[in-house]
């Protein structure tokens, strides 16, 4: 028997629908073939250490003995291995990049409240993950989530839950919170400067997240053309990232080191962790 893994984030169905075309295009001549959902795990920036040291594998089949046989490849890895159906596989996929991306939403909805209060959210955050039942991961508040994952995986969940007939408050909440998060720090410069227009405002980070150099939908990127909508001198600097941002953004200084960034700047803009 032939056994096709699906290596990737699908949308769920993906594993029948590539069960289907197997199928149809071996009409009249019958093939012994299951397919195996196996989505990956891996964070841009520590993608071996994840897939040597994985917190779980996931393997989904409506064939119990292709998923075990699937399996067998892992065991090396000594992790939890978990098997269920083709499509709650690809859901566990997706739930899972849509929980995280809450998490980081959350706390940026309780920075905005702890600013307005007079709190301070590190320390919240802090106190928070103290809670075994919560935890400390992605509680860091700031411009938001952005990259080629978080985006594209929680508007598709969202998409998918409407095509079915499903409400996704939550995931729409979470999706509007992070890019009204984008917009606020171009509203606190303005608050602390007056008007944008002809000030030097200073960018450091232009990667998505930091270890790597992945500029897709980076928060960075959406700050610096709102600045530029404002009239804003924009310069700016990534540990990794600067050829790629080459290619995208006009009018932008591209300096050599956070020091200069930061010289003769009227404000600056902390955009990724590094």
């Amino acid at each position: 028997p032939i056994i096709v893994v699906n290596k990737s984030t699908v949308p769920v169905g993906t594993g029948d629908w590539v069960a289907d075309i197997i199928r149809k295009r071996c009409a009249g001549e019958p093939l012994d073939f299951s397919v195996v959902s196996n989505p990956e795990f891996l964070r841009e920036g520590s993608a071996i250490n994840d897939f040597m040291y994985p917190d779980r594998v996931v393997l989904g089949s409506e064939d119990r003995e292709a998923a075990s046989k699937v399996a067998q490849l892992y065991l090396s890895l000594r992790c939890p291995i978990l098997i269920t159906d083709l499509r709650t596989a690809e859901m566990i996929k997706y739930a899972s990049n849509a929980f995280l991306a809450t998490r980081i939403s959350f706390i940026n909805e309780i920075a905005n409240i702890c600013e307005d209060l007079g709190a301070d959210v590190r320390q919240v955050a802090t106190g928070m993950g103290m809670d075994k039942r919560i935890g400390s991961a992605f509680l860091d508040a700031g411009l938001g989530w952005g990259g080629s994952c978080f985006p594209k995986d929680v508007k598709a969940l969202a998409h998918m839950a409407v095509l079915h007939g499903s409400n996704p408050q939550l995931l729409q909440a979470v999706m509007e919170i992070n890019r009204n998060q984008r917009r606020k720090v171009v509203l606190r410069l303005r608050k602390s400067l007056g008007s944008l227009n002809e000030k030097v405002i200073g960018v450091l980070g232009l990667s998505f997240k930091p270890n790597t150099d992945d500029i897709r939908d980076a928060p960075a990127l959406e700050v610096i053309y709102l600045l530029k909508n404002e009239g804003a001198i924009v310069k700016a600097y990534d540990p990794q990232a600067m050829e790629n941002a080459r290619q995208v953004l006009r009018d932008v200084t591209l300096c050599a080191n956070p020091y200069e960034v930061a010289e003769g700047a009227d404000g600056l803009v902390l955009a990724t962790e590094w």
